[in-house]
């Protein structure tokens, strides 16, 4: 059966979960005592910015990959990404001795375009996007015969991303709200169904940057809209187009999507390095800035976030430290 005609259930995340383990790591959850403070609910941040590759990325890329027909896959795969599905594949590709392709958007951080080079991936480099990186993917793909691994909408990938969730419920029993950022849905879906039908009780919460909001707007519309164009610094979900495979199952298991401006998404970023100690991209720390910003209103007390990604650009790092001066 392919990709496309299966369910997202959560028997396949539980599948995914015993495929991934060996290979990805068992990434901790944390107690935060100063959001605690701030938000007067029980923080648990989910480091997947110290995973493997950086990035929560690699769970759906080694599941996918670890999924295809062997014969196939030996012609090369190629992906699109804007860097944190890139080194996911790479990674995987070269543990499966398999080539790998990334198109990458020109403005893609160099810190990300190396360290895709660093794990065997040939990059390309087109487009001012994720979108325009995609549509150039796409055609190589057809020229040359490659195996494509979307970087969200696929349900292996959305089924390695879920098992996100199943660490956090096995680890905190009585979580009972999830947040997550979302740029194409792959993270958020695979979360919601695994939460969902552990505990339908479980509140699961989208966070969306202001300048790419394509989903959030997607689900307002109740149909999928595509922005004419992105902007923020939250590059790893800069997407002008949700997926359509996630994008159903985020109307059916998400209980609401909130978004974070520019400076929020920055607050996040100094506040996991001042406070945590931590280097956390924009994509990453989304979660974060919507709890420092006030915009997680839930009545939940045991609240669980996705830090989603440490790739953090130190250009754009030095920016926001000068800017705070």
């Amino acid at each position: 059966m392919g990709a496309s005609e299966q369910q997202l259930t959560l028997p396949i995340i539980k599948e995914a979960w015993q495929r991934i383990s060996p290979l990805v790591h068992k990434t901790p959850l944390q107690g935060c005592r100063t959001l605690k403070e701030i938000t007067g609910k029980d923080v648990y941040l989910k480091l997947e910015n110290i995973q493997k590759t950086g990035s929560f990325k690699i769970r759906g890329a080694v599941n996918k990959i670890y999924s295809l027909d062997t014969r196939k896959a030996m012609r090369g795969i190629i992906c699109a990404s804007a860097g944190n599905h890139a080194q996911g594949v790479a990674w995987a590709a070269r543990a499966c001795g398999i080539p790998a392709t990334v198109v990458m958007p020109k403005h893609a951080p160099v810190t990300k375009v190396r360290a895709t080079e660093a794990y065997g991936a040939k990059v390309v480099l087109q487009g001012s996007s994720y979108d325009d990186a995609y549509h150039f993917a796409c055609q190589l793909q057809q020229e040359k015969g490659l195996v494509f691994i979307h970087a969200f909408d696929d349900i292996d990938v959305m089924a390695g991303q879920g098992t996100i969730a199943l660490e956090i419920m096995a680890k905190k029993f009585d979580v009972d709200a999830i947040v997550a950022p979302i740029g194409g849905g792959g993270l958020l879906a695979g979360i919601a169904v695994a939460a969902k039908n552990h505990n339908p009780k479980i509140r699961v919460i989208g966070v969306q940057a202001a300048g790419a909001s394509a989903m959030a707007e997607s689900l307002s519309r109740g149909s999928i809209v595509s922005l004419p164009a992105v902007q923020t610094v939250a590059d790893g979900i800069a997407v002008k187009r949700p997926g359509d495979l996630t994008f159903r199952y985020i109307q059916q298991y998400v209980d609401d999507v909130v978004l974070v401006d520019d400076d929020e998404i920055k607050n996040g970023i100094l506040f996991m390095l001042e406070r945590g100690k931590m280097a956390t991209e924009g994509a990453g720390v989304a979660g974060v800035a919507a709890l420092l910003a006030n915009k997680i209103n839930v009545e939940s007390q045991n609240i669980a976030v996705v830090v989603s990604g440490g790739n953090l650009d130190p250009l754009l790092l030095s920016s926001i430290i000068r800017s705070k001066r």
